[in-house]
C-alpha cells in the first residue's frame, strides 16, 4: 500500500514525523498528501529520512547530479552528494546517463540519507 493510500485512511508515522519537522498540523499534512498536493518520498529500503515536499511546507533544495556518456566518474558523483549534505540540501536527483547506471545509483543511494530521485 502506498503512502497516498495510507494517508487517505488516516495518519501515518511518516506524516506525523514530517508534520513535527515542518511545524504544521499533522491532519492538514495528511489531507494534502491524500489529495496529492504534498508528498513524502519513501522507498521500500527505507534508507532516506522522510521529508515533505509541497503545499503548506517549507521550500526544499534539490541537488541534481549524474554521469554522462562523456564523463563517468562515480567518485566525483559521491563527492557531490557529500557537498550537497554539507550545505543542507534536502534531496538529490541522479540524472546519470552514462556508465553502469544501476551500479552508480546504488552507490549514490547507499552513501546518503537524503531522498534520492531518478529519471
Amino acid at each position: 500500500m502506498t503512502l497516498l493510500e495510507r494517508a487517505r485512511k488516516g495518519l501515518t508515522p511518516e506524516i506525523e514525523a514530517v508534520a513535527a519537522q515542518e511545524g504544521v498540523d499533522s491532519e492538514m499534512l495528511r489531507k494534502s498528501v491524500a489529495a496529492g498536493r504534498a508528498v513524502i518520498p519513501l522507498n521500500i529500503k527505507g534508507r532516506a529520512r522522510p521529508i515533505g515536499i509541497g503545499e503548506g511546507l517549507r521550500v526544499k533544495v534539490n541537488v541534481n547530479l549524474g554521469t554522462s556518456a562523456d564523463h563517468i566518474d562515480v567518485d566525483e558523483e559521491l563527492e557531490k552528494v557529500k557537498i550537497a549534505e554539507r550545505f543542507g540540501a534536502h534531496a538529490v536527483m541522479d540524472l546519470s546517463t552514462g556508465g553502469d547506471i544501476d551500479s552508480i545509483r546504488g552507490k549514490i543511494a547507499s552513501s546518503t540519507k537524503l531522498p534520492l530521485g531518478t529519471v
